[in-house]
Order: C-alpha cells, then structure tokens, then sequence
C-alpha cells in the first residue's frame, strides 16, 4: 500500500470531488444538514470541514481495509463469488430505485449505483480478481459504518449530528440510519476502488499485486 499511495490518493480525490458537489448541492436544498452544536465552526463553501474530511478520510482507511484483505487472502479465494454478490446488490439497488425514485436522495444514490453496478456485471472485463475482495472488505467496512454512522445520525448521544429531510428518503432506518446510506456508502467505496485498480493497472503492476 505504501508504494501505491500517488494511486490511492488519485481515486480519493476524483471521488471525493464528485461527492462534495453532490453534498454540497443537497445541503443547500435542505435534503439534509449539519447539527452547528457538534461542528468546530470551519466551513468550505457551505458544508463544515468534517465533512469535507470525512470524503478523504474515510475512503483512505476504507482501501487500508481492502489491501489487507488483499494480503491476508493471496490465493483470492473469494474471487468466484464477486459477481454473484454484485448481482444482489444490482437487485437491491433496483428495488430501492422503484420504491423511493420519487425522493431525490433515494433516487439519485440508486440509479449512480445502478450504473456503477452494471458496469462491473455487464462491461467490465478485468474486474474478476478485485471484485469479491472488494465485498469482503465492504462487508468489513460496513462494521464501524454502522457504528460510526448510527452516532451521527442520533444513536447513544442527545440528538443528530447529521440530519436528514424526511421527505427525501423512503424512511426506513437501520436503527437510526437511513437505509439510503448504505448504499451510498456502496457507491462511494467502489468507486474508489475500481479508478485505483485501474490505476494499479495502468502503472503495470499486475503481476505484483496478483492479478495473475
């Protein structure tokens, strides 16, 4: 991971651009917000800086995860089961698209992932030997999501730090989390990982990290 940081920190900021425009356009129509009691008061444009942060600081030990799944796991064994898992997720995203396409949280996290997802099943062809590591990382990575993200969204503490209108997603929670974010943490994560492998390749280093 060392030796591949210039990959790592390109994908990180091509997503990490695209996710702070979105946010940032959804903050101004009131889709969601910011608890001011739990923010230092530093704001870029009108999000606060931890949120802006979190769009780097989070991806970054999201693909720390990913690496050491890929180290751990040399043989790739969960290689076969990429697609299979992508599949579901393709399906779950459908269904959430259809119940919610009139929420614009709902709908635009459904149908980017929609896209995203397809590519992998139906375009891609060199996504075989990261794709089941990537779902087993996510589903690592899911852990502290829940954790993390249910005290942002009210869990154990006194009120919201993120807050959420109503009228914009379906409603249903994993406790306190919107089920929204769920895949939107999907979308964010996969998309890092798939312009860094493809910036693995680029770089030549296929042999070296086990693609064959």
């Amino acid at each position: 991971m060392r030796q591949n940081q210039k990959e790592i920190w390109f994908s990180i900021v091509i997503v990490a651009f695209v996710f702070i425009v979105w946010d940032s356009v959804f903050t101004s129509f009131g889709f969601w917000g910011f608890n001011q009691n739990y923010l230092v008061g530093l704001s870029i444009v009108n999000l606060p800086i931890e949120e802006v942060l979190f769009f780097f600081c989070i991806p970054y030990a999201c693909v720390f995860i990913y690496e050491v799944i890929r180290y751990y796991d040399k043989n790739n064994s969960v290689q076969k089961w990429g697609k299979r898992i992508n599949v579901v997720w393709l399906l779950l995203s459908v269904g959430l698209l259809i119940t919610g396409w009139e929420k614009w949280y709902t709908f635009l996290t459904a149908i980017l992932l929609i896209l995203l997802l397809s590519v992998h099943q139906f375009v891609l062809t060199n996504n075989r030997a990261y794709l089941g590591r990537f779902y087993l990382a996510f589903l690592f990575i899911l852990i502290p999501f829940l954790l993390v993200n249910g005290v942002l969204t009210g869990s154990f503490i006194p009120d919201q730090v993120v807050w959420y209108n109503e009228s914009e997603i379906i409603g249903f929670r994993l406790y306190t989390i919107p089920v929204e974010d769920t895949f939107y943490c999907l979308l964010m994560m996969l998309s890092v990982i798939t312009i860094y492998e493809s910036s693995l390749r680029r770089k030549g280093n296929v042999q070296k990290i086990g693609y064959e």
